[in-house]
């Protein structure tokens, strides 16, 4: 034990010759603190209390006598004191226990100094007879329950139990194991330990350790040791371990025996503990000095030493040690900061002490960490480089791996820094700067092991204690592809493992294979990241694999069944076009066999949109060109070698029959192109499922006429449809077309002829043939006038009268029949109209005679009154009831001319209706002039009515 370092890490706190206050007269019996005074009993019966800085506060007569015993409560400022009083009977001890409100003062005279004392109780009774008062103890229960015990040189301890103040007390004896007819059985120490809810007390004799549980009934007892200690030899430790002094050690007790024990040689005076920290105040036998030591048990040191007089009490407050000298004098000793006893170490190059210091005393981690950096840089300042990064490993966290980092990669000392970025991974805190650099420590060391257990060590997908990304990259740049793989999959970094397997190691199979292992979301994400290069390399498994994706085959066999509505939720295929950028021919495979397998897909138009851009296109450049245009070259290189003009031959055949492929495949695209035309467009269907702009755009970029026709015909663009066979000059499908398409009964354009006419009237040459037959159809339908017939072909110089001869003798003889039927018709109206108006001058200027004699409604003999009407009409007048202003007769056909002349005049003002009418007639003229042989045009025009039908009628002169 005398081989422990000394240091001084406490420190006198009092000035020199510090001494108790003159106000403590009397010798001192005994002391206590807490609550932040101490407090003194002397032996003439007072008790007196110091502040802080041995400051004299007040004192008071506890008792008459002396003061044997107190005791400063915590919980309660209550003070608790054993003292002797003066004797009032023979048969009455003079020991009493007294207990006192320090809170409250009673008055004594002139001054309030006295403490309100708030019990008083005989200690020895008949049951409780007297002895000498060895040790004294006071546990704080819960308030107001107080557990005094009392230990007596009989071995005998009495308890007292309960409310002191209000005497609500139990009492209890003990007993120690007697060592018959020796003085060893007096109680020389107690110590109360609370475990749980039990209450357990230590009790100390010169001969033997004894342990009291409390709760049992009676109180149990339990001998721990058969040696014990003398008076002031007895503690209690922090963590409520009994602690004995003895001359040769220290001893402590556990409530199961003894336990560890420290060989201090010397008579042990005092006994005391102080945070963590053992006091002793020990008697050299040979010199009789007294010596008194702070022991850190932790740490194996002594914490302070120092040489005083005779101790007479030792106590603790304010955070210091006092010891009280039996001349009155006392010596405060303060624990210094940690850092000046840090300082002090460091300055002696003792690390390992400073490091377990700050263990021992809870230091936060950021000081613990200061030390153990300081000691690393002491290693590594004596080279001791294995020492220092293990000193620097118990930094992490705390300290900047910067710091370390830069030290190592100076040193050279790859070794040591690649532990410490293990244990900086380990834990958590690596940056992606720290992966790369342990990656690049592994790969530098070519430690494949090592490598292998940081990549290969984890236990589950999100766990990496490393930034997966800059593993990968690392890794991959370093040439160890497999574990840059093993990475990227365990992560679930999808693009990257398939990037090394394309972009690496041209893995294209695996890298296909892996893509259908993944859940069909991440499948088609990594597709249109990577398609470009598996569809340049594997077109078509690449396809399959999207056609698995984008249709619900791969689904349905997994589900057993087949949801129409589960396609909507699919990948569409519009969304991997831009893979096949460079391989068209590739992208119409996989568009034709989706299309083959979804009928109802909800990109149709899309997908329909790209085939026609496809199989319209002049050009489409295939993959297999490239490879042939590769062996093209090669043959012209080896041709020109060999023989310059047998090379040109050879071209020649090459050239030709690349040509003689390429328009076979423009053919057959441009059959499938009309072939989609049609069957996206049915004629059931109103609209197409492609874009028609579009579709016309491409047919006529490319030169497409049989779409184009098909197009315009659908959209009822007849007029385009005959330009087109215009423009390539194709008189017999003109014609056809206009067969078709301009009969009116059928929906057709009857005004096609007219067009028809008029390119044969202004096209230049003989086509006598095609003008007859075109005169045959507008003859039959009479679309056009003879005039504008001869207007329109008199400008071909090349058409002779002889095509039209015929054509014009019909029309004249056909005229002037209706010419003839017109003057009939004329000289019938005219003399109806003399007729009319004859029979009205009558009917204004002759009487009219009725001569009927029978009712005309009832056919009876007509009687007055009567009712005779201008139409010959008579009537009784109760025939007629309340209508006696028509003839019932002639009143449905009046009502029915009225009715139409009403009608007419509302059809004189829609507008509409007008100009439909003569659109649709094959003779407009005709109809203007029903309109105005009506009397409706002229009947509006000749009343001048308001203002509203004049500008309806200028309205309707100016539209027609």
């Amino acid at each position: 034990m005398y081989q422990w370092r000394k240091f001084e890490f406490f420190e006198e706190k009092s000035p020199q010759k510090s001494s108790i206050a003159e106000e403590v007269t009397g010798k001192i019996q005994c002391c206590s603190s807490g609550r932040g005074k101490i407090v003194v009993g002397c032996d003439n019966g007072s008790v007196h209390l110091i502040d802080r800085g041995l400051k004299y506060v007040y004192g008071f007569q506890a008792h008459a006598c002396s003061v044997m015993f107190l005791q400063q409560l915590k919980q309660r400022n209550f003070l608790v004191t054993i003292g002797e009083d003066e004797r009032t009977s023979p048969q009455q001890s003079p020991i009493c226990l007294k207990v006192f409100d320090l809170d409250k003062m009673q008055p004594e005279g002139s001054s309030a100094t006295t403490p309100l004392c708030i019990q008083t109780l005989r200690i020895f009774t008949n049951q409780y007879p007297e002895a000498k008062i060895t040790s004294f103890l006071v546990f704080e229960d819960l308030p107001p329950v107080l557990h005094i015990c009392i230990g007596l040189d009989s071995g005998n301890i009495y308890c007292i139990k309960g409310d002191i103040a209000r005497e609500r007390i139990s009492r209890l004896q003990l007993q120690v194991e007697s060592v018959s007819g020796k003085s060893s059985d007096l109680i020389t120490g107690l110590g109360f330990r609370v475990d749980g809810r039990a209450l357990q007390l230590f009790a100390v004799t010169p001969a033997s350790v004894s342990l009291f549980s409390l709760q049992d009934q009676p109180p149990r007892r339990n001998t721990l040791d058969q040696i014990g200690c003398e008076v002031n030899s007895v503690t209690m430790s922090d963590r409520l371990e009994l602690i004995i002094g003895r001359p040769e050690a220290v001893y402590f007790y556990e409530v199961d025996g003894r336990g560890p024990c420290w060989a201090f040689e010397g008579e042990k005076k005092f006994l005391g503990w102080f945070r963590g920290y053992l006091l002793c105040v020990i008697t050299d036998q040979r010199t009789s000095n007294n010596t008194f030591n702070i022991y850190d048990l932790k740490n194996r040191l002594i914490a302070h030493s120092i040489a005083v007089k005779d101790v007479s009490h030792m106590l603790c407050e304010w955070g210091n040690i006092i010891l009280i000298m039996s001349d009155k004098t006392a010596l405060c000793i303060g624990e210094k900061d940690m850092e000046s006893k840090l300082d002090m170490l460091f300055k002696k190059n003792l690390y390992t002490v400073a490091i377990n210091l700050v263990q021992s005393q809870q230091a936060d981690a950021a000081a613990t960490a200061e030390v153990l950096r300081k000691y690393g840089d002491h290693l590594y300042g004596k080279q001791d480089y294995d020492e220092a990064m293990a000193q620097y490993i118990n930094t992490i966290g705390h300290l900047e791996p910067s710091y370390v980092i830069q030290k190592f990669l100076d040193a050279q000392r790859i070794y040591n820094l690649t532990n410490y970025l293990e244990k900086l991974h380990e834990k958590g805190l690596a940056s992606k700067d720290h992966t790369t650099l342990l990656l690049n420590c592994y790969t530098k060391l070519k430690d494949i092991e090592k490598l292998n257990v940081f990549i290969k060590s984890e236990d589950g997908i999100g766990e990496h204690k490393f930034d997966v990304e800059t593993a990968i990259r690392v890794c991959r740049a370093a040439g160890y592809h497999e574990h840059a793989m093993y990475v990227a999959k365990k992560a679930g970094r999808h693009e990257w493992y398939l990037k090394i397997l394309l972009e690496d190691l041209a893995m294209y199979d695996e890298a296909l294979e892996y893509i259908s292992s993944l859940e069909p979301s991440q499948a088609g994400i990594t597709i249109k990241e990577y398609g470009k290069i598996l569809v340049e390399h594997k077109p078509i498994e690449t396809i399959e694999i999207l056609l698995r994706l984008c249709t619900e085959e791969g689904e349905s066999a997994k589900r057993g069944t087949s949801n129409g509505a589960y396609i909507s939720m699919l990948p569409s295929p519009v969304d991997f076009l831009n893979i096949f950028t460079h391989h068209p021919k590739s992208l119409m495979d996989f568009l034709e066999k989706y299309t083959s397998k979804v009928k109802d897909s909800p990109a149709q138009v899309e997908i329909h949109n790209t085939l026609l851009e496809l199989y319209l296109s002049i050009d489409l450049n295939f993959p297999s060109m490239s490879v042939d245009d590769i062996d093209e070259l090669n043959l012209k290189s080896r041709s020109l070698t060999l023989d310059s003009a047998s090379g040109v031959e050879s071209n020649g055949k090459l050239d030709d029959g690349k040509n003689k492929d390429k328009e076979k495949d423009r053919l057959v695209r441009r059959k499938k192109g009309l072939s989609l035309l049609k069957s996206a467009w049915s004629s059931d269907v109103e609209h197409p499922l492609y874009d028609v702009d579009l579709a016309i755009i491409l047919c006529e970029m490319n030169a497409f006429k049989e779409g184009m026709l098909f197009l315009y015909e659908k959209l009822k663009l007849y007029k385009e449809v005959i330009a087109c066979y215009m423009q390539a000059h194709d008189h017999e499908g003109l014609i056809a077309c206009c067969k078709k398409l301009g009969v009116s009964s059928t929906g057709g354009d009857p005004s096609l002829w007219w067009d028809v006419l008029k390119y044969f009237g202004e096209l230049g040459e003989d086509c006598s043939k095609e003008v007859k037959e075109v005169l045959t159809y507008i003859e039959r339908d009479d679309i056009l006038p003879p005039i504008i017939v001869l207007q329109t072909l008199s400008r071909n110089p090349c058409l002779s009268l002889s095509v039209v001869k015929d054509y014009i003798g019909r029309k004249l003889e056909q005229e002037s029949k209706l010419i003839e039927e017109d003057h009939r018709s004329i000289e019938k109206y005219q003399q109806d109209t003399v007729t009319m108006r004859k029979e009205t001058q009558d009917l204004r200027t002759n009487a009219r005679i009725f001569q009927l004699s029978k009712c005309t409604a009832c056919t009876f003999t007509l009687d007055l009154p009567a009712v005779h009407f201008m139409c010959m009409h008579s009537f009784h007048q109760h025939c007629l009831g309340d209508n006696e202003k028509e003839c019932p007769e002639c009143a449905p056909e009046y009502r029915s001319v009225l009715e139409m002349k009403r009608s007419l005049e509302l059809n004189s003002k829609d507008h509409d209706r007008f100009f439909q009418q003569v659109k649709s007639s094959k003779d407009g003229f005709s109809v203007i002039a029903e309109y105005f042989g009506k009397g409706i045009v002229s009947k509006t025009n000749a009343n001048g009515v308001g203002g509203n039908q004049r500008s309806g009628n200028s309205s309707s002169n100016s539209d027609f």
